[in-house]
């Protein structure tokens, strides 16, 4: 590993050659590094990085992992996935060689997570021990890696939320009834409650995606604010494009709402509002109503929750929230089921 001095600088650089992808014999110099051993480290990440074998740092494989993330993810996405890794990744593994790794290694990470004073939740537990297995796999797949370590340590957290928090209908009014001061909180809450709609999903609605006459409302994008900037990006998933059939009386409220905007053009944003809007009148409208306090999304689970109660199929729910398939729907809301056996028990009587 040949690196060198610059006696006018005093800063160390290295010089080598490597095959790049395509077969062909390239020169690499790099300057500025403090250290000699700097210099040599970049040298061999370098060469790791291109010669498809995982005697690299977690570190060189997080930043070729992270540059193919960059042009296939969501910029969203991939800002959630930069946060995870530099908050809670990388601080941990980014000196580990990747074939040093092994599941003891990946089990002392998880118990400093659990045992972390900040007490992050099972979902967010699960979220990133899946983000720490998604790059092993990267590396097995690409890098020649004989297996993901992860897949031996264990998980670690919980996949979904506890669905205990909805609102029934008679809480849904007292609610929108104390924000209904706010026309567009009034609106905006019935439209969330009465589609299962998500929060993304309505900001990013305008006037052209109702349908009046057979009482639509179509999804077809999702709304984002991202380092200042608003995105509006792909919806969620590929069945998140749907059309949701609504009460007569929520359109009332967005045709009575529209009609009092100044100079709106129908391909405009209907609620030029953010997230962090949606989560301060949400508290708003709990503490003075009274109701027990609920996440935005749960107005998504009041939703399926009324349905369910209603009777409806899980196919039909399935297709109104724009799940990928129903086994989404039935892992989410299978506790909501009423227990039927003894119904079948009794019917199958009538063959003894």
């Amino acid at each position: 590993m040949p690196t060198y001095k610059d006696e006018k600088t005093g800063l160390w650089y290295c010089k080598f050659v490597y095959t790049n992808w395509t077969g062909e014999r390239k020169q690499k110099k790099k300057k500025g590094f403090l250290l000699q051993r700097d210099a040599k480290q970049y040298e061999l990440d370098f060469l790791s990085k291109t010669s498809d074998n995982c005697d690299m740092t977690f570190q060189a494989l997080t930043d070729i992992y992270m540059e193919d993330c960059a042009v296939r993810l969501k910029p969203t996405t991939y800002q959630g996935k930069q946060i995870v890794f530099s908050q809670h990744i990388l601080p941990y593994f980014k000196h580990f060689k990747i074939n040093e790794i092994q599941p003891m290694t990946i089990r002392r990470w998880q118990t400093k997570l659990l045992s972390s004073p900040k007490k992050y939740k099972p979902t967010y537990l699960r979220t990133l021990n899946n983000q720490l297995s998604a790059i092993f796999n990267f590396a097995v797949k690409y890098y020649g890696l004989k297996e993901n370590p992860v897949h031996k340590s264990g998980s670690i957290g919980k996949k979904r939320a506890d669905l205990n928090q909805f609102w029934t209908p008679e809480e849904f009014k007292l609610f929108v009834s104390a924000v209904s001061d706010k026309p567009a909180s009034a609106v905006i809450f019935n439209l969330l409650y009465w589609s299962g709609m998500r929060s993304g999903e309505l900001l990013a609605l305008t006037l052209n995606d109702f349908d009046f006459e057979v009482r639509t409302v179509s999804i077809t994008k999702n709304y984002a604010r991202m380092n200042g900037e608003d995105l509006l990006l792909e919806p969620k998933t590929p069945r998140s494009n749907r059309k949701i059939a609504l009460p007569q009386f929520v359109f009332d409220m967005v045709r009575e709402y529209v009609s009092k905007l100044y100079s709106y053009h129908p391909s405009d944003r209907l609620f030029e509002i953010t997230k962090y809007y949606l989560k301060h009148e949400m508290e708003r409208g709990c503490k003075a109503s009274g109701v027990k306090p609920i996440r935005i999304h749960d107005l998504r689970h009041s939703h399926a929750s009324l349905l369910i109660h209603l009777g409806f199929p899980p196919l039909l729910i399935s297709e109104r929230l724009g799940h990928e398939n129903v086994t989404t729907t039935l892992e989410i809301y299978s506790h909501l089921y009423p227990d039927q056996q003894n119904e079948v028990a009794e019917k199958l009587e009538i063959f003894a």
